[in-house]
């Protein structure tokens, strides 16, 4: 949403395709937007899909994905037209079997046959859609942002509150469930015990382990909230902790950086590789390695009030890297 309240900036309408049903993962709401139409996926079908087409005339049009078949139907009537056709990506190269399925059928041409273009959020993403035959002058980055000056306000505000008393909790946003790592969290912090000092563990989010978080001592459970809901959590945050088994890119860790909030992630989170450098606004560690999480955020918890808002700072400087600005406009170039 942050992008398209850019790509309007800049003077364009976007019109919205979207799954309103089928595959919607959190309570997420859609704020309505000048000049940005959506149009509910379950109300659609070729017929009006092609009818809206055809209305629009559209100069660049961003394709999801290829999960649905609808939208390959329309994608290769215009590329058909010459028409740009960006699909957006963000899956990181692993080797897997569909993966060199999809190999295999990159080097036929079919995915152009689709796309003109891929729009991916950063480096992990680039080996793949290389490998799905992809020219590197067809492939865009920054596909992701997310609202920078929004998270950046709540860092500004907080910066002097921070200043007199550094907040002691750590923070997980995001579903509750398996692929998210919770069970190498939950196991990290039991093994910290005592250690952890006043620290504490709050868990923001939605999904099937939320009875079992809940009946864990000493971690605070919350549900999921909107954006402008979660503004005081985050101020209230000493460091985000992200233990993700599987995180292709993961947008919260750049809204927490830009709200300057040291993190500790899974070497599974792909945004890592923008937003977070090592030794400088917090730390990484092994998928899976509880032992290892615990260690960091034994080391979280020990650092000096000083090194925390030093960290503090850089995450939200690195946070910078990727702006809505930058997003919008790596596509906006291709028209």
């Amino acid at each position: 949403m942050a992008t398209i309240k850019s790509i309007v900036a800049a003077g364009n309408d976007v019109h919205v395709v979207h799954w309103d049903q089928q595959g919607k993962l959190t309570p997420y709401q859609v704020s309505q937007l000048e000049r940005v139409y959506f149009h509910p996926r379950s109300q659609a079908n070729f017929v009006s899909l092609v009818e809206l087409v055809n209305n629009i005339n559209p100069d660049i049009t961003v394709v999801s994905g290829w999960q649905d078949k609808l939208y390959l139907r329309i994608a290769k009537i215009l590329r058909k037209q010459n028409h740009i056709v960006v699909v957006a990506l963000d899956n990181h190269w692993v080797g897997s079997p569909k993966q060199q399925i999809a190999r295999l059928l990159g080097l036929t041409g079919l995915f152009t046959t689709y796309f003109s273009h891929t729009w991916i959020p950063g480096c992990y993403q680039f080996e793949y859609v290389r490998k799905l035959g992809f020219k590197k002058e067809n492939i865009i980055f920054d596909l992701y942002s997310a609202d920078v000056p929004f998270f950046r306000k709540i860092y500004q505000e907080q910066i002097e509150i921070r200043k007199m008393k550094y907040p002691h909790r750590f923070l997980f946003v995001g579903r509750l469930e398996p692929v998210k790592g919770l069970s190498v969290l939950l196991e990290a912090w039991k093994t910290l015990g005592s250690e952890r000092g006043d620290w504490e563990l709050h868990v923001i989010g939605n999904g099937s382990l939320r009875d079992e978080l809940t009946n864990t001592s000493g971690v605070v459970i919350k549900d999921f909230m909107q954006p402008d809901q979660l503004k005081q959590e985050i101020a209230q945050a000493g460091c985000l902790v992200l233990p993700s088994l599987k995180e292709p890119w993961g947008v919260v860790v750049h809204e927490f950086a830009a709200a300057g909030v040291p993190m500790i992630l899974s070497d599974s989170v792909g945004s890592r590789s923008t937003f977070l450098i090592p030794g400088l606004n917090g730390f990484e560690f092994p998928t899976m390695n509880d032992r290892r999480l615990s260690s960091l955020l034994g080391k979280i918890v020990n650092l000096s009030h000083l090194e925390l808002i030093e960290m503090s700072f850089f995450s939200s400087l690195l946070s910078t890297r990727i702006t809505p600005e930058t997003s919008a406009h790596n596509l906006l170039r291709l028209a």
